[in-house]
Order: structure tokens, then C-alpha cells, then sequence
């Protein structure tokens, strides 16, 4: 799976992070959906690392989903706890 298809999985899982995890973002679309693709790439990363779960070169694996989807949600609790709800 190309850098691509990283970047749209990581738009999707941002929006399912949103999803999940509903509330007024600091950063509103915009941020959330880099924080989809950023938590997309250290999900992969943290799974391939310390799980020894290599990411599929395949776009609909569910261990790749997952933890694109994970990475996102935790990066999205760290975003809003630094940040706040600024948008109050």
C-alpha cells in the first residue's frame, strides 16, 4: 500500500475517530482529519514495531484498519486534553 492509499486510510479513519469520539475539536475538520492521517501512520508504525503485526500491503486488512482507526483515536484524546475545547 503506496503513501496514498496511507492517506486516504488515514482520512477515514479519522472520520470513524470522529466518529467514536464526538465533541468540538480545537483544530475542527481540518485538524481532525490530519490527526486521521497522522494516527494512521503511528498505528501502523506502533503495530508493526511492538506487536509484531506487519502492516498487510492490502488497503481492506482489519489489523490495518484497526490500528489506523487506534492511532487516530489516541492522537485525537491527546489533541483534545493538550488543547481543550478552545472553540467554546
Amino acid at each position: 500500500m503506496g503513501i496514498i492509499g496511507w492517506i486516504v486510510l488515514g482520512l477515514l479513519a479519522g472520520g470513524i475517530a470522529k466518529i467514536l469520539l464526538p465533541g468540538r475539536d480545537p483544530g475542527g475538520l481540518i485538524g481532525t482529519t490530519l490527526i486521521g492521517v497522522a494516527g494512521a501512520f503511528i498505528g501502523g508504525w506502533l503495530s508493526a514495531r511492538f506487536l509484531d503485526r506487519p502492516i498487510q500491503n492490502q488497503f481492506f486488512d482489519l489489523a490495518t484498519w484497526g490500528s489506523a482507526i487506534a492511532g487516530s483515536l489516541v492522537l485525537l484524546i491527546g489533541y483534545r486534553i493538550l488543547f481543550g475545547n478552545s472553540r467554546d
